[in-house]
């Protein structure tokens, strides 16, 4: 069979990209190794832990404690299957819809490993392929050190924890970069005792200093022990799981984590059949549009590595065909990109830190605006979370914005816009939003910048 275009892998990425081909009528195949459709987006990765996540603050009832004047109780203790239930409906509506959506394109679907025979050919079980392009998306999968004896029973990979049969009391976490870290937060809202090793001094460092800072004082506050600058030495499964630790601290535990890095899933693609350059943890190398060392061959999502996120994986594949089939319309990615980590509480951000800004440097101010001093932000009930703008003194450009509290990976999506369009505070203050909602942070740490501008505090 013979294809303009060939897409390996049906996560976020490779799923775009072949439906847009489709679009535009060229004939695409897309080839798929596991039984289900979604790749790590939808059953190992993004919307899993999400739904996790969602399904803990529910059980918990964290965010309702003491709002409402009654305590919600549950008619029964909830099970691990109640924990895993929203999960398991989420996984499987959406690799359905991934699925339709790949037939209602007329895209022709292979299930089977993918590997290369040549530059043009992949042969996929019996059958075999000749693609005029071709887009490598297989995402990633978790690294596995040599020490560490992953089982599925006590000792697990970011995959192999949304398999667990039952409720840790205690788990050691390994890695608290955003996966180890939004497990870490989603245990702990469970009632697990969490303890958290990491072998840096801080936490999710690419994160402003002061929103790490709250979200570290937040996970403590949930009970989360964090160990820092502490590295693995060993994890053996006995009665629990016995991590060895470099201070020389031993932890035991009902369960271990291991949450530190993922490697590009290239293994059976048999690139060097291809002459396809790849990089460090197995990675592809890509230029500014996704294309290999190979011209044909592009690459996108997961594979490449850095950011890794399904929302700029999805529009790296429609930049990959954009380029492929000169479609002329996004040819290139928006370089104002938000960031969301689905933590308890959640974070977001987009644009500088104020580290970034020390750095180049800009002679900057912050504005901060609080939850718990916003009238959305009472009748929700919420205790802790702020808002906060960096913005250029002279010209009060907003150049970063950083949030931490409830539905913070929603609200980023204005700050966005006031970035890529380079808006100030002026244009913030003058910006109606409906009332209450919580967008009244961005107005009131505006006021908040301007009042620390003028020498005062005092908000209108």
């Amino acid at each position: 069979m013979e294809y303009e275009l060939i897409v390996i892998g049906t996560g976020p990425a490779g799923e775009k990209a072949a439906v847009k081909a489709a679009y535009f009528g060229h004939k695409v195949a897309i080839i798929e190794k596991e039984k289900v459709f979604g790749g790590a987006g939808t059953y190992t990765g993004t919307l899993p832990s999400k739904s996790l996540r969602e399904t803990a603050l529910y059980l918990s009832g964290k965010h309702e404690k003491g709002v409402y004047g009654i305590e919600r109780g549950l008619s029964r203790e909830a099970t691990v299957s109640d924990f895993l239930y929203l999960k398991n409906f989420v996984c499987a509506s959406a690799g359905a819809e991934v699925f339709e959506n790949l037939k209602r394109h007329g895209i022709d679907i292979y299930h089977g490993t993918a590997s290369f025979e040549d530059p043009h050919t992949i042969r996929v079980g019996e059958q075999v392929l000749r693609g005029d392009n071709i887009i490598i998306a297989t995402g990633s999968y978790p690294y596995h050190p040599a020490n560490i004896p992953f089982d599925g029973k006590r000792i697990f990979d970011s995959d192999t924890i949304l398999e667990i049969d039952r409720f840790p009391s205690t788990l050691c976490i390994v890695g608290a970069g955003v996966i180890g870290c939004e497990y870490a937060t989603i245990f702990a809202t469970m009632g697990t005792k969490v303890y958290l090793v990491n072998d840096k001094d801080k936490i999710l460092s690419h994160l402003d200093h002061e929103i790490s800072e709250e979200l570290i004082h937040q996970m403590r506050s949930s009970g989360i022990e964090i160990l820092f600058n502490v590295s693995l030495k060993e994890v053996v499964s006995k009665e629990g799981a016995v991590t060895q630790l470099s201070n020389g601290q031993t932890l035991t535990t009902d369960m271990f984590l291991f949450a530190a890095g993922r490697s590009g899933n290239i293994k059976a693609l048999h690139l060097e059949k291809a002459g396809v350059q790849t990089g460090p943890r197995e990675v592809i190398l890509v230029d500014n549009h996704f294309r290999t060392n190979v011209p044909h061959i592009f690459a996108v999502g997961d594979v490449i590595g850095f950011p890794a996120l399904a929302s700029v994986s999805m529009d790296q594949g429609r930049v990959a065909v954009a380029h492929i089939f000169h479609t002329r319309d996004l040819e290139i990615l928006s370089p104002v990109m938000p960031l969301g980590v689905y933590t308890v509480p959640e974070v977001s951000m987009v644009g500088m830190t104020e580290e970034e800004a020390r750095e180049v440097p800009i002679d900057y101010m912050v504005g901060r605006a609080r939850y718990a001093d916003m009238a959305r932000g009472r009748i929700m009930g919420a205790k802790s979370g702020f808002l906060k703008l960096v913005f250029d003194k002279s010209t009060l450009t907003v150049l970063g914005v950083h949030i931490i509290g409830n539905i913070a990976v929603e609200l980023i999506h204005y700050g966005v816009m006031l970035i890529k369009d380079r808006k100030n505070l002026y244009d913030v203050i003058g910006e109606p939003f409906n009332f209450p909602t919580l967008h009244d942070l961005y107005k009131y740490a505006a006021y908040d910048g301007l009042s620390v501008l003028a020498g005062h505090k005092i908000k209108p």
